[in-house]
Protein backbone atom coordinates (compact mmCIF):
# COMPACT_ATOMS: atom_id res chain seq x y z
CA UNK A 1 0.00 0.00 0.00
CA UNK A 2 1.26 3.36 -0.96
CA UNK A 3 0.99 6.31 1.56
CA UNK A 4 -0.87 9.43 -0.15
CA UNK A 5 2.12 11.28 -0.27
CA UNK A 6 3.12 8.62 -2.63
CA UNK A 7 0.31 8.58 -4.31
CA UNK A 8 0.45 12.00 -4.70
CA UNK A 9 3.73 11.76 -6.23
CA UNK A 10 2.42 9.23 -9.04
CA UNK A 11 -0.38 11.44 -10.11
CA UNK A 12 1.46 14.05 -10.33
CA UNK A 13 4.20 11.77 -13.04
CA UNK A 14 1.10 10.04 -14.57
CA UNK A 15 -0.16 13.73 -15.56
CA UNK A 16 3.86 14.28 -16.84
CA UNK A 17 3.74 11.07 -19.03
CA UNK A 18 -0.04 11.00 -20.22
CA UNK A 19 1.37 15.16 -20.89
CA UNK A 20 4.56 13.74 -22.86
CA UNK A 21 2.24 11.11 -25.39
CA UNK A 22 -0.47 13.89 -26.24
CA UNK A 23 2.17 16.45 -27.00
CA UNK A 24 4.41 13.69 -29.32
CA UNK A 25 0.67 13.13 -31.16
CA UNK A 26 -0.28 16.50 -31.33
CA UNK A 27 -3.48 15.31 -30.41
CA UNK A 28 -5.95 14.26 -27.56
CA UNK A 29 -7.36 15.41 -24.54
CA UNK A 30 -5.39 16.55 -21.57
CA UNK A 31 -8.64 18.28 -19.76
CA UNK A 32 -10.59 15.62 -18.63
CA UNK A 33 -7.58 13.39 -18.16
CA UNK A 34 -5.94 15.55 -15.92
CA UNK A 35 -9.20 15.24 -14.10
CA UNK A 36 -9.32 11.64 -13.69
CA UNK A 37 -5.82 11.13 -12.97
CA UNK A 38 -5.78 11.32 -8.86
CA UNK A 39 -8.90 8.61 -8.96
CA UNK A 40 -7.11 5.89 -11.98
CA UNK A 41 -3.56 6.22 -9.50
CA UNK A 42 -5.91 5.70 -6.33
CA UNK A 43 -7.55 2.42 -8.23
CA UNK A 44 -4.46 0.91 -9.35
CA UNK A 45 -2.25 1.50 -6.51
CA UNK A 46 -4.25 1.19 -3.26
CA UNK A 47 -7.04 0.06 -3.81
CA UNK A 48 -8.02 -2.80 -7.46
CA UNK A 49 -6.44 -6.45 -7.03
CA UNK A 50 -5.05 -6.43 -10.24
CA UNK A 51 -1.43 -7.89 -11.31
CA UNK A 52 0.30 -6.46 -14.28
CA UNK A 53 2.47 -9.85 -14.94
CA UNK A 54 -1.01 -11.92 -15.34
CA UNK A 55 -3.03 -8.95 -16.37
CA UNK A 56 -6.55 -11.50 -17.08
CA UNK A 57 -6.09 -13.15 -14.04
CA UNK A 58 -9.51 -14.74 -13.04
CA UNK A 59 -11.10 -12.97 -9.92
CA UNK A 60 -9.70 -9.62 -10.73
CA UNK A 61 -11.08 -6.17 -10.26
CA UNK A 62 -11.82 -4.88 -13.51
CA UNK A 63 -11.76 -1.24 -14.49
CA UNK A 64 -14.03 0.79 -17.49
CA UNK A 65 -12.94 3.78 -18.92
CA UNK A 66 -16.36 5.02 -19.92
CA UNK A 67 -15.21 8.06 -21.01
CA UNK A 68 -12.79 6.67 -23.30
CA UNK A 69 -11.55 9.85 -24.52
CA UNK A 70 -9.44 10.30 -20.98
CA UNK A 71 -7.06 7.08 -21.82
CA UNK A 72 -4.11 9.34 -21.98
CA UNK A 73 -4.07 9.17 -17.93
CA UNK A 74 -5.38 5.65 -18.03
CA UNK A 75 -2.24 4.53 -20.46
CA UNK A 76 0.06 6.35 -18.41
CA UNK A 77 -1.34 4.80 -15.16
CA UNK A 78 -0.80 1.61 -16.83
CA UNK A 79 2.79 2.08 -17.79
CA UNK A 80 3.81 3.36 -14.18
CA UNK A 81 1.93 0.17 -12.70
CA UNK A 82 3.97 -1.42 -15.00
CA UNK A 83 1.72 -3.06 -17.63
CA UNK A 84 4.43 -1.91 -20.82
CA UNK A 85 7.23 0.19 -20.71
CA UNK A 86 6.51 3.83 -20.00
CA UNK A 87 8.42 4.69 -23.26
CA UNK A 88 5.93 3.38 -25.06
CA UNK A 89 3.24 6.59 -23.93
CA UNK A 90 5.49 8.68 -26.76
CA UNK A 91 3.28 6.69 -29.54
CA UNK A 92 0.14 7.25 -28.57
CA UNK A 93 -2.23 7.92 -31.59
CA UNK A 94 0.60 6.79 -33.78
CA UNK A 95 -0.35 3.80 -36.93
CA UNK A 96 -0.46 0.50 -35.47
CA UNK A 97 0.51 1.73 -31.60
CA UNK A 98 -1.56 -0.63 -29.08
CA UNK A 99 -1.87 3.03 -27.77
CA UNK A 100 -5.02 4.58 -29.46
CA UNK A 101 -7.17 7.59 -28.95
CA UNK A 102 -9.34 5.39 -26.99
CA UNK A 103 -9.19 2.79 -25.24
CA UNK A 104 -8.83 -0.67 -27.13
CA UNK A 105 -9.17 -4.32 -25.15
CA UNK A 106 -7.45 -5.97 -27.81
CA UNK A 107 -4.58 -4.38 -27.61
CA UNK A 108 -3.06 -2.73 -24.85
CA UNK A 109 -2.60 -4.67 -21.61
CA UNK A 110 -4.45 -3.94 -18.64
CA UNK A 111 -7.00 -2.26 -21.02
CA UNK A 112 -10.39 -4.18 -19.57
CA UNK A 113 -12.88 -3.03 -21.91
CA UNK A 114 -12.55 -1.04 -25.00
CA UNK A 115 -14.73 2.63 -25.18
CA UNK A 116 -14.97 5.55 -26.70
CA UNK A 117 -18.84 5.86 -27.92
CA UNK A 118 -20.00 7.89 -24.54
CA UNK A 119 -22.29 5.66 -22.43
CA UNK A 120 -21.73 2.18 -23.42
CA UNK A 121 -18.84 1.59 -21.79
CA UNK A 122 -20.73 1.87 -18.15
CA UNK A 123 -23.66 -0.50 -20.28
CA UNK A 124 -20.63 -2.70 -20.87
CA UNK A 125 -19.66 -2.52 -16.90
CA UNK A 126 -23.05 -3.46 -15.76
CA UNK A 127 -22.77 -6.70 -17.62
CA UNK A 128 -19.48 -7.31 -16.69
CA UNK A 129 -20.55 -7.15 -13.38
CA UNK A 130 -23.79 -9.44 -14.15
CA UNK A 131 -21.38 -12.10 -15.24
CA UNK A 132 -19.23 -11.88 -12.30
CA UNK A 133 -22.10 -12.29 -10.40
CA UNK A 134 -22.98 -14.97 -12.14
CA UNK A 135 -19.76 -16.70 -12.29
CA UNK A 136 -19.04 -17.03 -8.32
CA UNK A 137 -16.27 -14.04 -9.18
CA UNK A 138 -14.75 -12.13 -6.15
CA UNK A 139 -13.91 -9.09 -8.41
CA UNK A 140 -15.27 -5.83 -8.37
CA UNK A 141 -16.03 -3.61 -11.10
CA UNK A 142 -15.22 0.06 -11.17
CA UNK A 143 -16.40 2.20 -14.21
CA UNK A 144 -15.65 6.04 -14.33
CA UNK A 145 -18.06 7.97 -16.24
CA UNK A 146 -17.77 11.86 -17.23
CA UNK A 147 -20.62 14.29 -15.98
CA UNK A 148 -21.53 15.06 -19.70
CA UNK A 149 -21.63 11.41 -20.64
CA UNK A 150 -24.81 11.38 -18.25
CA UNK A 151 -26.51 13.37 -20.86
CA UNK A 152 -26.63 9.73 -22.72
CA UNK A 153 -30.33 7.91 -22.67
CA UNK A 154 -28.13 4.53 -22.51
CA UNK A 155 -26.54 5.77 -18.99
CA UNK A 156 -29.58 5.25 -17.22
CA UNK A 157 -30.83 1.78 -19.13
CA UNK A 158 -27.99 0.29 -17.08
CA UNK A 159 -28.68 2.82 -14.08
CA UNK A 160 -32.05 0.51 -13.65
CA UNK A 161 -30.39 -2.93 -14.90
CA UNK A 162 -27.77 -2.66 -12.11
CA UNK A 163 -30.30 -1.47 -9.39
CA UNK A 164 -32.69 -4.62 -10.55
CA UNK A 165 -29.51 -7.09 -10.28
CA UNK A 166 -28.60 -5.56 -6.80
CA UNK A 167 -24.72 -5.28 -8.53
CA UNK A 168 -23.01 -4.48 -5.27
CA UNK A 169 -19.85 -5.67 -6.89
CA UNK A 170 -20.38 -2.63 -9.40
CA UNK A 171 -19.17 0.97 -7.97
CA UNK A 172 -19.33 3.70 -10.83
CA UNK A 173 -17.33 7.19 -10.48
CA UNK A 174 -18.72 10.08 -12.16
CA UNK A 175 -15.53 12.91 -12.76
CA UNK A 176 -17.68 15.75 -12.32
CA UNK A 177 -15.65 18.17 -13.80
CA UNK A 178 -18.74 20.23 -15.27
CA UNK A 179 -17.26 20.89 -18.72
CA UNK A 180 -17.71 19.04 -22.15
CA UNK A 181 -16.71 19.88 -25.42
CA UNK A 182 -19.16 22.32 -25.80
CA UNK A 183 -18.60 24.21 -22.44
CA UNK A 184 -20.67 24.15 -19.00
CA UNK A 185 -22.15 21.33 -18.80
CA UNK A 186 -25.64 22.38 -17.01
CA UNK A 187 -25.58 24.83 -19.85
CA UNK A 188 -25.22 22.22 -23.06
CA UNK A 189 -27.97 19.60 -20.65
CA UNK A 190 -28.13 20.01 -16.90
CA UNK A 191 -27.14 16.91 -15.32
CA UNK A 192 -27.09 17.85 -11.18
CA UNK A 193 -27.78 16.57 -8.96
CA UNK A 194 -26.16 13.84 -9.95
CA UNK A 195 -26.37 11.67 -6.68
CA UNK A 196 -30.16 12.48 -6.31
CA UNK A 197 -30.40 10.81 -9.55
CA UNK A 198 -28.93 8.01 -9.10
CA UNK A 199 -30.35 7.15 -5.74
CA UNK A 200 -33.86 7.72 -8.06
CA UNK A 201 -32.63 4.61 -9.69
CA UNK A 202 -31.81 2.48 -6.85
CA UNK A 203 -28.17 3.53 -6.21
CA UNK A 204 -26.37 4.43 -3.38
CA UNK A 205 -23.99 7.65 -3.67
CA UNK A 206 -21.20 9.16 -1.83
CA UNK A 207 -19.91 12.70 -2.43
CA UNK A 208 -15.74 13.29 -2.23
CA UNK A 209 -13.38 15.55 -3.62
CA UNK A 210 -11.63 13.49 -6.65
CA UNK A 211 -8.59 15.46 -6.10
CA UNK A 212 -8.70 14.79 -2.86
CA UNK A 213 -6.49 11.17 -2.61
CA UNK A 214 -7.45 10.14 1.09
CA UNK A 215 -11.22 11.23 0.68
CA UNK A 216 -10.97 9.25 -2.38
CA UNK A 217 -9.86 6.48 -0.49
CA UNK A 218 -12.74 6.92 1.94
CA UNK A 219 -15.19 6.70 -0.06
CA UNK A 220 -13.97 3.75 -1.73
CA UNK A 221 -13.88 2.11 1.48
CA UNK A 222 -16.97 3.16 2.07
CA UNK A 223 -18.69 2.39 -1.25
CA UNK A 224 -17.53 -1.39 -0.50
CA UNK A 225 -19.08 -2.00 2.26
CA UNK A 226 -22.57 -1.28 0.65
CA UNK A 227 -24.19 -4.64 0.22
CA UNK A 228 -27.23 -5.04 -2.10
CA UNK A 229 -27.17 -2.22 -3.98
CA UNK A 230 -24.36 -0.55 -6.50
CA UNK A 231 -22.44 2.70 -5.59
CA UNK A 232 -21.58 5.73 -7.37
CA UNK A 233 -19.00 8.25 -6.26
CA UNK A 234 -19.40 11.24 -7.24
CA UNK A 235 -16.12 13.50 -7.44
CA UNK A 236 -16.14 16.90 -7.83
CA UNK A 237 -13.33 17.58 -9.98
CA UNK A 238 -11.35 20.23 -12.42
CA UNK A 239 -10.76 19.73 -16.04
CA UNK A 240 -7.09 20.71 -16.59
CA UNK A 241 -6.11 20.06 -13.28
CA UNK A 242 -2.49 20.52 -12.18
CA UNK A 243 -1.73 23.15 -15.57
CA UNK A 244 -3.01 26.87 -14.51
CA UNK A 245 -3.93 27.73 -17.63
CA UNK A 246 -5.64 24.30 -18.70
CA UNK A 247 -7.45 24.10 -15.29
CA UNK A 248 -11.05 25.15 -15.87
CA UNK A 249 -11.38 25.75 -19.54
CA UNK A 250 -13.47 23.74 -21.71
CA UNK A 251 -11.18 24.72 -24.65
CA UNK A 252 -8.37 21.82 -23.21
CA UNK A 253 -11.40 19.74 -23.48
CA UNK A 254 -9.26 18.07 -26.76
CA UNK A 255 -6.51 20.18 -27.80
CA UNK A 256 -2.50 19.20 -27.57
CA UNK A 257 -0.05 22.07 -26.61
CA UNK A 258 2.03 23.53 -28.90
CA UNK A 259 5.61 23.58 -27.59
CA UNK A 260 5.57 26.81 -25.68
CA UNK A 261 2.49 25.14 -24.29
CA UNK A 262 3.90 21.89 -23.34
CA UNK A 263 6.75 23.46 -21.69
CA UNK A 264 4.70 25.77 -19.38
CA UNK A 265 2.79 23.06 -18.86
CA UNK A 266 5.52 20.58 -17.92
CA UNK A 267 7.33 23.06 -15.37
CA UNK A 268 4.48 23.67 -13.98
CA UNK A 269 3.94 19.89 -13.03
CA UNK A 270 7.43 19.67 -12.01
CA UNK A 271 8.85 17.56 -15.07
CA UNK A 272 11.94 17.77 -16.96
CA UNK A 273 12.27 19.69 -20.75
Amino acid sequence: MKTVKELEGIARKVRINALRGIHAAQSGHPGGSFSVTDILVTLYFNVMNVDPSTPDKKGRDRLVLSKGHACPALYATLAEKGYFPPEELLTFRKIESRLQGHPNMELCPGVDMSTGSLGQGFSAAVGMAIASKIDGDSGYVYAILGDGELQEGIIWEAAMSAAKHKLDNLIAIVDWNNLQIDGVVDDVKKVAPIDKKFEAFGWKSIMCDGHDIQGILNALAEAREIQNYPVVIVAKTHKGQGVSFMKDAAGWHGKAPNDEQFEMALKELGGEI
